[in-house]
């Protein structure tokens, strides 16, 4: 004889159901009310765990993420300010670079620092120049005179014998720029 397999499960989940209805009402309503409590209380805690729990973490966390979300957008448009003011900028020409490089170079690094042109390429040799002062010359190069620096060959010198040791850092080397094409 054949067997219908899928009728064994159909009737062992009624004879389950079945049973726990037998069980229920063989417990006097003490005992009842003990199990109802119980099965609040685990119903309770699974609602809790699984969907207030989550939602209160969120919730909580939500006012940290948003301000951090608002620094990146400030970035981001400071940067779309930065990119857009590049693009609209004048163009200089080739002449006019060399000017205003020489302009800043003379004010910012003063006598530390000595320029060579050749042709498009400039090579700016520094001795001893200040950190801060080449930073804000570099920064002044690549606004006003469009010149990008393609090489940069720095050390950092040793503070001279008898010097704070806590003095400002100086370099030593070379920079190379690139000026704008005419």
């Amino acid at each position: 004889m054949k067997k219908n397999t899928s009728r064994p499960s159909a009737s062992a989940s009624s004879s389950a159901a079945n049973l726990l209805r037998q069980r229920w009402r063989a417990l006097d309503a003490r005992e009842r009310r003990g199990v109802s409590l119980a099965a609040g209380l685990v119903l309770i805690a699974l609602l809790w765990w699984l969907a207030i729990a989550p939602v209160l973490q969120t919730w909580r966390s939500a006012p940290a993420a948003h301000a951090q979300l608002d620094q990146q957008l400030a970035r981001m448009q400071a940067l779309q300010a930065e990119a857009r003011q590049l693009q609209s900028a004048t163009k200089v020409s080739t002449a006019q670079a060399r000017q205003q490089l020489e302009a800043s170079l003379t004010q910012q690094l003063g006598t530390s620092a000595k320029l060579t042109v050749l042709g498009e390429r400039v090579t700016v040799t520094l001795s001893r120049a200040s950190a801060a002062s080449t930073q804000r010359w570099l920064g002044q190069v690549r606004a006003n005179a469009h010149a990008i620096a393609s090489e940069l060959r720095l050390t950092r010198d040793e503070p001279a014998k008898g010097a704070a040791a806590a003095a400002a850092p100086t370099w030593s080397g070379n920079i190379v720029l690139q000026l704008p094409a005419q």
